[in-house]
């Protein structure tokens, strides 16, 4: 697989496919930018010039020889530099071409530079999000990202290999991270101004019904709820010993209910109340912060030495387990240009001037 994305939706996923055992070089050299830290495991990085007649050479010498090709240029631009969908189908009828952007290769905003928080609005999902009395708040850059971007790019790239194994031939994918949030909203699109979610900050799952939101413990810490259905309200209720159980799913209720367990969850700490329902079963969990994940029962037995800096390789296989590769972001142009047949000396050409300040150093967020 080669990649040519940057920033953090394209490099995801071909995180997730490098896990499962995909060969991923990714070649950047130039402009480009530098990696993202936390998703350069099990990859490879090389550097071309792409204006470069040896560079170009290179490139093709790759394809031929690849079966996944994704970039995430703007739409046009990787055609401008000799990397685009027709000339690479040219070289290689088999390739599995994926361009991952903002809004796609069709449409007014198709060339409009974006990030997760633009998606989200233009994808109907921010406005959707954050309290009813105040301005959407997008959570992190996880939704359009990870998920509408490199989640569903990987995806769609394992679909089109398994496609490949009936007809023999390559693709186009045009993953569009503004499809992918459309997609993921379609059962809130359908609930959307109805009693479950009447508008942002209100509604079942929006975090105004008390059986599903967080509630501050005596520490300043939080613990979440989420006892949507009766036996499970009913355990959380009964647990607190706080007499008859309501109709949780009744709105009259809802003051009551708040004010009751604003109370209640108000009495212990955090920790606390996670030993206390360790053995109930009222879907109700710390809200843990990144750094006690490793102490957490829960991840520690399923994930042993877990650590965030390097994060679980999933799915989990019965039989062909993920593997989390290593990161390893040195330049490495000669050493798999020669697995090609390049020799060393066309393979510092190929690099050229792209190589000034190319994959010498990772720095996150990009200045």
């Amino acid at each position: 697989m080669l990649d040519m994305t940057r920033l953090a939706p394209g490099p995801y996923g071909s995180m997730l496919l490098a896990d499962l055992g995909a060969e991923v070089i990714a070649i950047g050299g130039g402009r480009s930018g530098l990696p993202v830290p936390a998703l350069s495991r099990g990859k490879e990085f090389i550097t071309l010039d792409l204006k470069a007649d040896e560079g170009r050479a290179a490139l093709r010498r790759l394809v031929a020889e690849s079966d996944v090709f994704m970039e995430g240029f703007r739409p046009g631009v990787a055609d401008r530099i000799g990397a685009g969908r027709a000339e690479l189908g040219e070289i290689n009828p088999r390739l599995i071409y994926c361009s991952v952007t903002g809004y796609g290769q069709t449409g007014p905003l198709a060339g409009r530079a974006g990030h997760d928080i633009n998606y989200l609005a233009i994808g109907g999902a921010l406005g959707t999000f954050g309290p009813a009395d105040g301005p959407p708040v997008p959570p992190l850059n996880l939704v359009a990202d990870f998920a509408g971007g490199g989640l569903l790019a990987a995806f769609g790239i394992v679909g089109a290999l398994y496609e490949r194994e009936r007809s023999g031939h390559g693709q186009y994918l045009d993953a569009a991270m503004v499809d992918g949030v459309l997609s993921m909203m379609g059962m809130n699109f359908a609930d959307w101004g109805g009693e479950s979610l009447p508008g942002r900050g209100s509604g079942v799952l929006a975090g105004s019904m008390p059986a599903y939101r967080c509630y501050a413990c005596s520490d300043g810490r939080y613990v979440a709820v989420g006892a949507l259905e009766n036996a499970f309200f009913a355990n959380l209720w009964q647990a607190l010993d706080l007499g008859e159980v309501p109709n949780h799913f009744d709105p009259a209720n809802w003051d009551m209910i708040t004010e009751q367990l604003d109370a209640s969850f108000g009495t212990r700490t955090m920790a606390e109340w996670t030993e206390f329902f360790a053995e109930i079963d009222a879907c109700v969990t710390p809200v843990l912060e990144p750094r006690e994940l490793a102490g957490f029962r829960q991840i520690s037995q399923r994930y042993q030495g877990f650590r965030t800096d390097s994060v679980p390789a999933v799915p989990v296989y019965s039989r062909s387990a993920a593997q989390v590769g290593e990161t390893d972001t040195e330049d490495a142009t000669e050493r798999v240009l020669g697995r090609f047949g390049i020799p060393p000396e066309d393979a510092r050409k190929a690099v050229g001037s792209a190589g000034d300040g190319a994959v010498k150093g990772l720095r996150w967020p990009p200045v």
